[in-house]
């Protein structure tokens, strides 16, 4: 071939090269691959992280995907309009979708926050803006990772169930409430007001807080959003899966899958026990785990800090309960510290963004893990689907006002097929 022939050939080698990677760089910015890279946050699966006592690393550049949504979300718009979603999973979604990039705009650009009264916070929820209420209170440094946004370290221990975004004339301020001491903070951002007409495409569906409403029982509750009077979902509720099928995902989800092992039947289940781990399932569908191969703190090379440790135990619960619980969703709910440098990662699951109460008032999930490797595993297998069918619950602002204080909608799975919502204390 000459030097001209091989020349061309070069350029357009080189052509295709940059056709491919503009084609990826155009459908990231587009959103092509969303659903992608929600549901395969990395190449590969859980198995690929576990490496025996080296624990699981997850490299500084990979992005953390959120672990749990927001269980309510306001958006008001510049004319006072406000849309509330609660109690609706695919509102609460749209929502979430279109917002999420003010919020993560507005994180990452926060200055130092000081102190607040709560008129002002109260102020800010009723301009223009964004509001987001977690059902559990979420570490700031947790939350950032979630919307791949960076506050200052001196809010990284923060406690927030409770955050606004307010849009104003030329800048947005960021708010939020310390769940633990209960006091309100502002900070000055460099995020752009323009992004303001953004939330002009949600209609107003007469959405308001407790503390507009004057009623009974308001001044215990002042956040609770009250969105009307409507009907809730029933649920259907059933181990979701036979005791082999549940046991085959979990063991190739942990990374056993190729490892010998050795069945018994016992009373209270089917047990499966290998060189290095050791798992039993009941009839109710749950799992419980042990790792016998548990690392010594010698032997570590590095432990993973809380964020990622919240996102390995995400990564298994995505691929065991999450995987096959239906209409049903599985969020983070809490992580403790325990002995030997252990942390143990809690999830809840969630039906129309209500609470879902296991027999026993267990969690849908415990992971511990230790150094980034799961020691011991708590899954309850469970498989909710909306049966079509209804309840009328008393409206929320009565409830309100016979609560006297804060309340959510719950599904009470105590082992029957059929689930009906309620009302309950928070």
């Amino acid at each position: 071939m000459s030097k001209t022939n091989k020349a061309v050939e070069r350029v357009k080698t080189a052509l295709i090269v940059l056709l491919t990677i503009s084609a990826l760089l155009l459908g990231w910015q587009t959103g092509l691959y969303h659903d992608v890279a929600n549901s395969i946050p990395f190449i590969g699966s859980f198995a690929d992280f576990v490496m025996g006592s080296s624990g699981a690393e997850i490299s500084s550049g990979t992005q953390i995907r959120e672990a749990a949504r927001p269980m309510c979300i306001v958006i008001t718009s510049k004319d006072g309009g406000r849309f509330g979603a609660r109690y609706d999973t695919d509102a609460r979604n749209a929502a979430y979708d279109r917002v999420i990039s003010i919020v993560g705009e507005t994180l990452g650009s926060a200055a130092r926050p000081t102190e607040v009264g709560e008129d002002e916070w109260r102020n800010a929820l009723s301009g223009p803006g964004v509001y987001f209420e977690y059902y559990m209170p979420v570490k700031l440094s947790i939350l950032d990772g979630w919307i791949d946004a960076r506050m200052p370290d001196t809010t990284e221990d923060a406690l927030v169930r409770r955050l606004v975004v307010a849009i104003g004339e030329d800048r947005s301020r960021l708010y939020y409430q310390d769940d633990e001491s209960g006091l309100f903070y502002g900070a000055d951002t460099a995020s752009a007001a323009g992004k303001a007409q953004e939330l002009d495409v949600f209609s107003a569906n007469g959405a308001i807080f407790a503390f507009e409403t004057g009623t009974t029982g308001a001044g215990n509750a002042p956040y609770v959003l009250i969105t009307g009077e409507r009907d809730f979902p029933n649920l259907r509720a059933s181990a979701a899966g036979s005791a082999e099928e549940l046991l085959e995902i979990s063991v190739s989800a942990l990374g056993h899958g190729h490892e010998t092992h050795t069945v018994f039947q016992e009373m209270d289940g089917t047990r499966w026990v290998g060189t290095q781990f050791n798992i039993i399932v009941d009839s109710f569908g749950r799992v419980l785990y042990r790792n016998s191969d548990v690392p010594r703190q010698g032997e570590w090379q590095s432990a993973p800090g809380e964020g990622q440790s919240i996102e390995l135990a995400r990564m298994l619960v995505a691929e065991t309960i999450g995987a096959v619980c239906g209409d049903a969703e599985v969020f983070y709910d809490s992580s403790e510290y325990g002995a030997r440098g252990s942390i143990s990662v809690y999830f809840t699951y969630f039906a129309a963004v209500g609470c879902v109460v296991l027999s026993d008032d267990e969690y849908a999930a415990k992971i511990t893990l230790v150094a980034g490797v799961v020691t011991e595993a708590e899954l309850n297998y469970r498989n909710f689907t909306f049966d079509g069918e209804y309840t009328r619950l008393l409206p929320e602002i009565q409830t309100l006002a016979a609560a006297g204080g804060e309340f959510t909608l719950f599904y009470s799975d105590t082992g029957a097929e059929r689930i009906q919502p309620s009302w309950g204390l928070r």
